[in-house]
């Protein structure tokens, strides 16, 4: 199987029963669960030439990064991104409806008007699109961590919204949890990534 690809069942000698070959697995080929984000992922918050959310002043790339996921249940439908920094209690991203014969989100698919899938508006509220991490300097925990998931789904989801009052993502996460109502959430897998923007002391 190639990395990010998705596995076939496996039936087992003298049953009927299948057998799917391991867990619902998220990764990066950018970064390792519990490491740190790259810089081009980074929010730009520029002030006097410094980009107060990077730990050394370097601009961010503001790109959601390369993810890929593989063994995702069978009858899945779509499926769900989701970046949210547990630390801050913030959402950066939400991408929902991506199809399934989607195994992979490379980097920077979180831009505006993304071909992979809708999008909500994240906390920040700049636009339907990925926002990332500006944690504040000095403040403790010193790293923040964000979880990205993928949720499979056995519907599509449909979120009410409209000119004045669009998609957000309280909007994403009440359909997440009328579909876990449901029981349409046929499984999860996540993939944190850490970043501070406190220099070491």
């Amino acid at each position: 199987m190639q990395e990010g690809g998705s596995a076939a069942p496996c039936r087992h000698r003298g049953t009927n029963a299948i057998r799917w070959p391991g867990p619902f697995r998220l990764l990066s080929f950018q970064f390792k669960n519990d490491g740190t984000l790259p810089i081009s992922t980074i929010f730009n918050n520029p002030s006097n030439g410094v980009n107060t959310c990077s730990i050394d002043g370097s601009p961010g790339g503001n790109r959601s990064p390369e993810l890929h996921w593989r063994n995702a249940p069978p009858r899945t439908r779509t499926f769900v991104v989701v970046d949210y920094d547990v630390t801050a209690a913030f959402t950066h991203w939400g991408m929902y409806n991506i199809p399934p014969t989607t195994h992979a989100l490379p980097e920077n698919a979180g831009v505006a008007g993304s071909s992979f899938g809708s999008q909500v508006f994240n906390d920040f509220f700049l636009g339907e699109q990925y926002d990332g991490p500006c944690p504040p300097n000095g403040v403790q925990p010193f790293a923040d961590r964000y979880v990205f998931t993928v949720y499979a789904l056995d519907v599509e989801l449909t979120l009410p919204g409209s000119p004045n009052f669009p998609s957000a993502s309280e909007t994403l996460y009440h359909a997440l949890i009328e579909a876990g109502r449901e029981g349409n959430i046929l499984g999860s897998a996540s993939l944190t990534g850490l970043y501070s923007s406190t220099p070491s002391q």
